[in-house]
């Protein structure tokens, strides 16, 4: 493990970065399941999308282990596989094997422009303080996904967003989870945020919240969706847009990810760059690529990475914990699928907070760094997208920088994606 991971290096052990992985798996599972229900309603078979969703994981999260010795796992990202089944299949009308076409080819762009380095580029682009932000927006958004997940914060027709009942079901239970996981924290015990997970998934039983799943224990067959292309509509204009809002979505989604949770861990190199940067991306783009190939939706690096690098994770160890939980995970899925989204809300609220921290570090005295910082944290959790969050924050540092004669701070690269930003704002 020393010689593969470099754990001394690293001021890290085999144990904390077990914890950590097992951390991280245990605060994205619910991807297990989510994913398969979302892409269900495009007429994909559950039980197939299943395991393609745990094969995915998997193999994505080991390309990332042993390429780049991070501790970031990937799974299908939320909201584009709710693009591949609600906008292209449901309301454009195109068959699921149309937008798995989709995914397909843009994985092969996205390996293609990482092996020119455009997107090590974008990443370098975007200014430091920004960047910050990034970390930090992350973190509200995480935590909000948490509140959501719990119940503590539910839908409004008035409000759009206002405060659940806290006095039973899910939320009291979360409530109770967090209180329990605080305190933990509090004596500074190692893996309180998994021992919190646990704690609050057996306090769920008498409450009802948590129940046995039951079920098959063998991982069901791939055959459905497995190599299911539709390559008649590739040169489309629909295919195009399709093809775009895939790309774009993932690109700054991923991106924001990397810079959070590298910032997160302390691993940002002093001039503001992700250590392995290029493989990292490569990752997403071998995952998104063979993702496809299994039948499932863009594969993307995952914020509840933070949860395991809140954890002490530092290494691919965690990450190549987690990709064999994901593995372990076929053949177990009714133990896994037994722990309730109010059990693992403390975890995400609490990673929220400990992302806060680069907060402290923006420069708030230039109002040309700090407005475009300030939107770029605000926008994510509103927006309910990292990408939006990163577009606002560019666009907004770009203007301010043009109009108050502060031009030579921009370079090449950051004007090429503001441009991007801007296309895809046209096209919406």
């Amino acid at each position: 493990m020393e010689k593969l991971f470099k754990l001394q290096e690293h001021k890290t052990t085999v144990k904390i970065e077990v914890l950590a992985g097992l951390t991280t798996f245990l605060t994205m599972a619910y991807i297990l399941i989510v994913n398969p229900l979302i892409l269900s309603e495009a007429g994909m078979d559950f039980g197939a999308l299943f395991t393609a969703t745990a094969l995915a994981s998997a193999i994505a999260t080991l390309v990332m282990a042993f390429t780049t010795n991070l501790p970031f796992a990937l799974a299908p990202g939320m909201g584009l596989n709710a693009f591949f089944a609600y906008t292209v299949v449901l309301g454009m009308g195109y068959s699921w094997q149309f937008a798995l076409t989709a995914v397909f080819l843009e994985g092969i762009i996205f390996i293609i422009l990482t092996i020119f380095n455009v997107r090590e580029a974008i990443v370098n682009s975007i200014p430091s303080d920004v960047k910050k932000a990034i970390s930090v927006g992350i973190g509200l958004f995480i935590a909000f996904i948490g509140f959501q997940n719990a119940g503590i914060i539910v839908e409004s027709p008035a409000t759009m967003v206002e405060l659940g009942d806290l006095t039973t079901g899910a939320p009291l239970l979360a409530v109770i989870g967090l209180i329990i996981t605080g305190i933990l924290l509090a004596f500074k015990v190692r893996g309180a945020l998994l021992i919190g997970i646990i704690v609050t998934t057996l306090i769920g039983f008498p409450f009802g919240i948590s129940q046995w799943s039951g079920g098959n224990w063998a991982p069901p067959s791939l055959a459905p969706i497995f190599f299911q292309f539709d390559f008649s509509q590739i040169f489309t204009f629909d295919m195009l847009i399709v093809l775009f809002t895939f790309l774009f979505v993932d690109m700054f989604d991923t991106v924001g990810t990397l810079i959070g949770v590298s910032t997160k861990a302390g691993i940002m190199t002093k001039d503001g760059q992700i250590p392995h940067c290029k493989m990292a991306l490569m990752s997403d783009a071998i995952g998104t690529t063979v993702g496809a190939m299994l039948g499932t939706s863009t594969v993307t690096t995952y914020v509840e990475s933070s949860a395991g690098v809140a954890e002490g994770g530092r290494t691919g160890l965690t990450s190549f914990t987690t990709a064999i939980l994901f593995l372990l995970a076929l053949f177990l899925s009714p133990l896994f699928l037994t722990i309730p989204g109010a059990a693992t809300a403390p975890a995400l609220i609490l990673v929220g907070l400990f992302m806060m921290t680069p907060v402290v570090d923006i420069n708030f005295d230039d109002y040309t760094e700090a407005i475009p910082a300030f939107l770029t944290l605000i926008v994510m959790p509103l927006a309910y997208s990292i990408a939006d969050g990163i577009m606002i924050g560019m666009l907004s540092w770009l203007f301010l920088k043009l109009f108050t004669k502060r031009s030579k701070d921009i370079n090449l690269m950051t004007i090429i994606v503001g441009i991007l930003f801007l296309l895809k704002l046209l096209i919406g």
